[in-house]
């Protein structure tokens, strides 16, 4: 085992649809990183090396955004894992504390995107989901959709035909998201939508509506991260919130051997980061108060509940019906309003709910506060692949 590791400042700008605001990357960063070094209390000459994650942007864009913040020198990693990037940065800046190599390390992540469904960047080498899907293609017939929402609107339907959740079930979540976002002011998208208006929305791929999917975004997310010797010298106790456990899981054979299409999209892999970060922390998934997870489709937000082991594996649809995803009930499930109305721009998702959490976990998220939040589980995915999930805890310093 190695040391213990404590988040001690976060920050994030508000998500915005992107080209609505006149900014670029480097000043997201400033924002964002800005926000977590006053959250702190410390200045930017304490961060001994930095992870910054983004897709889409230049090869040194991590140094670009950073020199915003300072010119000391240190070093800085660009980090790009698809939708899992953000996280990506935070499990890499962990293992730099825990390991021994520092006592403060930044962990960041933007994004600044381009309207639309995203696409492929480059036509002249091999796209790095091809197998994934190629093996969609073998087991549903393509269509006319953007390919995402294909992606994860096939696991739903396998969901369906398995254990007969319906339409409706989907769309509740939806419904819960953007219900919950109404208090986040960093939330892209801050309207409350009735369950029949989030059925009627378009349809973009049976049985996901445009108010049940991610829109792109813009925007910035960080986090500190620093050593227990680092805390108490600085005299952060009261505010640090400890990592209890943290893993990275990429795929397995069984994503494509299982003809399995909730396995295609990354069930698997959530489900080994899980079952790792549980076996780390000695806690369980009754333990968990408050969660995060990657709601890119409300698809995945369900059958990310039986892959975290929230709710048995066929028991989602029950779940949602019983509400045991809000406030009120058994946890609650993305109370930022998620990746579908807080927004997912890509680099900064993964900070963005460490953010939320840990807002949560120190009693600071106001009108969407979590009562009595103890523990919080972060879960970001990245198809392609990689999921990472997170276990957090307040209080154990102060």
């Amino acid at each position: 085992m190695g040391r213990k590791v404590f988040v001690v400042g976060v920050g994030m700008t508000r998500f915005e649809k992107p080209g609505s605001k006149d900014w670029d990357y480097p000043d997201m960063v400033k924002e964002a990183g800005s926000n977590a070094l006053t959250d702190a209390g410390i200045g930017y000459d304490q961060i001994q090396q930095a992870a910054i994650g983004y897709c889409y942007g230049e090869s040194t864009s991590g140094e670009r955004a950073l020199y915003t913040l300072g010119l000391t020198g240190i070093p800085i990693y660009n980090v790009n894992n698809n939708c899992s990037t953000g996280s990506t940065a935070l499990f890499l800046a962990k293992q730099l504390v825990e390991g021994g190599l520092a006592d403060c390390v930044l962990a960041a992540g933007f994004e600044k995107m381009e309207k639309g469904s995203l696409g492929a960047k480059y036509q002249d080498r091999v796209n790095p989901m091809d197998r994934h899907m190629l093996r969609m293609m073998e087991l549903r017939e393509f269509a006319p959709a953007p390919p995402a929402p294909q992606m994860f609107g096939n696991a739903g339907r396998e969901h369906m035909e398995r254990y007969g959740t319906t339409a409706e079930h989907f769309a509740k979540i939806g419904w819960k998201n953007h219900k919950h976002s109404v208090n986040n002011p960093y939330s892209q998208f801050r309207d409350e939508y009735s369950l029949a208006d989030i059925l009627a929305s378009k349809m973009v791929y049976e049985p996901l509506t445009k108010l049940q999917c991610c829109p792109t975004s813009d925007g910035a997310g960080a986090a500190i991260l620093a050593s227990e010797d680092f805390v108490r010298r600085h005299g952060l106790e009261k505010q640090a919130v400890e990592i209890l456990g943290m893993a990275m899981a990429t795929d397995t054979q069984s994503t494509f051997d299982e003809g399995s299409l909730m396995k295609l999209v990354g069930y698997d892999m959530s489900r080994a980061a899980a079952d790792q970060v549980y076996q780390q922390s000695g806690l369980g998934p009754e333990d968990v108060d408050v969660v995060e997870l990657h709601d890119c489709f409300s698809c995945n937000e369900l059958i990310t509940y039986e892959a975290l082991r929230l709710c048995p594996e066929g028991q989602a649809g029950r779940f949602v019906d019983e509400e045991a995803f809000t406030y009120g009930g058994k946890t609650v499930v993305n109370p930022s309003g998620g990746l579908i109305s807080k927004g997912h721009p890509l680099g900064a998702t993964g900070l963005a709910q460490c953010s939320e959490l840990n807002w949560q976990l120190r009693g600071q998220a106001e009108a969407r506060q979590v009562a009595g939040a103890k523990v919080a589980l972060q879960h970001n995915l990245g198809l392609g692949g990689a999921a990472v999930v997170t276990l957090y805890r307040h209080g154990g310093l102060a």
